[in-house]
């Protein structure tokens, strides 16, 4: 095999003898660089020879500092070494031409930082902001929150040398900084909504016992005040059952851990806020009432309360409807029912009732006070006793007086009344229903004090379908 001589390396050196192996070599530099190089270089040589006169005559030059005011100019002279081609390493087989711009010489690599971005870096994040020192709040909803890490608890602890003069007994005692606790374990804010989760899980449960727990686990002796007013504000927009177990709350937490002072300095945060609770209940003037005259009644507010009331707010309507309840015949006892009949009382008691609305009915024929009195009772779930109960009052009536003109006649009233509660929506078509099939079973019984029961049952079946008590075509229970 033959042997080759190895082929010289591509310089720029070397480069024009490659492209003309005959001539001398070419310099690597374009004609009209290297016009420009031969201008700047007659110039500097003239600059060179006139240096001394150029200097003697410079405040009569027009660019001179001293000609005339204004900016200096400085002028650059571009020597012919600054537009030659850079040669990064000799002897380089890869090409090895680098631009000015990235020379190390003339400013060192080409770095990613010191580009300017768009939008003149409005996007670029700056370390030095501060912005990584920032504590993130966190959302109690978040999986990474830590309740116990959060920022809002706090331990309320007493210096020694703050320890009340009255002789108080500390409120807890703090193991971390040993020190003892005087005061409210929480803000009035927090106690409120401990006590309002308090009442409304009372009125489910109905365990009084579970309130006064609570509250004497909260440990706010000074706010004790404010259980009153809250209980009885939240009852305000509830039914009989709920203002009459709160009525009976107030008795079970008197006099601990509620004293004489804390119910009335509790009932003056009631009377105070009245207006506003007058927004949501129109009738909460007249129920605070009912409660301070209950309240005397059941011992846990004194009567001079009333009198300093009237003294230092006179003609205080609420005041004034209290007296005027506690100064009826037999007030106690009309008084323990003051919130009517659905106040949860038994069903004995219940059964009374809706014979005493019915006979004033039958004699009044009043339906719109009738089916005010059927709301007050607050039982929808008894409705089938009422009708039942009416049927029948109203046929002993009819038999003993043997009445058979529709004018008069208690049956056809009755019919009337429940048609009226119907179409009302007081009364449901299912309960209409349920009262006459468990009527239908006395009958029976029904005949030995009137014979003719039977048929009158069955046209009291007619009128009510008539009435639309009834469904047309849907048979009554028993039939």
């Amino acid at each position: 095999m033959a042997d080759f001589d190895k082929r010289a390396e591509v310089t720029v050196e070397t480069m024009g003898k490659v492209h003309n192996p005959t001539g001398a070599g070419v310099r690597a530099v374009s004609s009209v660089a290297q016009k420009k190089a031969s201008k700047v270089a007659s110039a500097v040589g003239k600059n060179g020879v006139n240096s001394a006169s150029s200097s003697s005559n410079d405040k009569h030059h027009p660019d001179s500092h001293g000609a005339r005011p204004g900016p200096h100019r400085h002028h650059h002279h571009i020597t012919d070494g600054e537009l030659e081609t850079q040669v990064k390493e000799e002897g380089s087989a890869r090409r090895n031409i680098t631009r000015k711009k990235t020379d190390p010489a003339a400013g060192g690599n080409y770095d990613s930082k010191s580009k300017k971005m768009g939008g003149a870096g409005k996007g670029k994040w700056d370390p030095m902001d501060g912005a990584d020192s920032e504590h993130l709040v966190i959302d109690k909803d978040d999986p990474l929150y830590d309740e116990e890490a959060a920022d809002d608890k706090y331990i309320l602890t007493t210096a020694e040398d703050a320890i009340p003069t009255s002789g108080e007994d500390p409120t807890a005692y703090d193991g971390i900084t040993d020190h003892k606790v005087y005061g409210p374990m929480l803000t009035l804010a927090e106690f409120k909504l401990q006590v309002a989760e308090a009442v409304k899980e009372y009125f489910d449960a109905s365990d009084a016992d579970e309130v006064l727990r609570g509250i004497n686990e909260l440990k706010c002796r000074e706010f004790h005040p404010e259980v009153v007013k809250k209980a009885i504000s939240l009852s305000l927009d509830k039914g009989p059952r709920e203002r009459e177990m709160i009525s009976k709350l107030l008795t079970h937490l008197h006099p601990t851990p509620l004293a004489d002072a804390d119910m009335e300095a509790g009932f003056e945060l009631l009377l105070d806020s009245l207006d506003d609770l007058c927004i949501d209940c129109p009738d909460a003037r007249a129920m605070a009432g009912s409660f301070l005259a209950r309240a005397v009644v059941d011992e846990v507010l004194p009567p001079a309360f009333l009198s300093t009331r009237n003294n230092s707010h006179p003609g205080d309507e609420v005041v004034e409807k209290a007296v005027g309840l506690l100064s009826r015949e037999h007030c106690t006892a009309r008084l323990e029912h003051v919130w009517g009949p659905g106040d949860g009382r038994p069903v004995a008691e219940l059964k009374a009732v809706i014979d005493q609305l019915l006979e004033e009915y039958l004699l009044s024929r009043e339906l719109d006070e009738a089916a005010r009195c059927v709301r007050e009772m607050s039982a929808p779930h008894f409705h089938h006793e009422l009708v039942k109960r009416g049927v029948k009052i109203a046929m002993e009536k009819d038999g003993r007086d043997n009445k058979d003109d529709a004018a008069t006649s208690s049956l056809d009233a009755m019919a009337a009344l429940f048609s009226f509660l119907v179409k009302n929506s007081i009364v449901s078509e299912y309960q209409v229903a349920k009262g006459i099939s468990r009527l239908r079973k006395l009958v029976p019984d029904l005949k030995l004090d009137v014979p003719a029961a039977a048929a009158m049952l069955k046209e009291f079946e007619e009128m009510a379908r008539e009435g639309g008590c009834l469904p047309a075509q849907v048979p009554v229970e028993g039939n």
